[in-house]
């Protein structure tokens, strides 16, 4: 069955730095990062194509984050990366590595919260 377990959410100041890791049973096809904050809607953050083939390593983010958060993977550890630089008190939330945008194939972790003050 896979899994996908996130790590290294925390509290920090606003322009301060976090980096997420999602460890994943295996990688296969799209995987991606999606938060929620309370009493809003899910949001997609960042995604990155695992596969092999001419999408590998293709990365898409939400307009919001761009320049700010950077997605990676390492394949020898099968994990994901989500490096949050510059945070906001509106990237306050939290987030979820998923397989596909916003878990479009059911497949998510437990979630890691980041909190960003002013």
């Amino acid at each position: 069955e896979d899994q996908l377990v996130e790590t290294g959410g925390g509290s920090v100041q606003a322009g301060g730095s976090l980096r997420l890791s999602c460890e994943a049973t295996r990688l296969n096809y799209c995987l991606a990062w999606f938060r929620q904050a309370p009493g809003n809607e899910r949001e997609g953050v960042a995604s990155i194509y695992t596969d092999n083939g001419t999408k590998k390593g293709t990365t898409s983010y939400t307009d919001s984050v761009k320049g700010r958060f950077t997605v990676s993977l390492d394949n020898a550890k099968n994990t994901l990366y989500l490096q949050l630089n510059s945070l906001k008190t509106e990237d306050t939330a939290i987030y979820y590595c998923s397989k596909g945008w916003i878990d479009a194939f059911g497949l998510r972790g437990q979630g890691t919260q980041v909190t960003v003050s002013s």
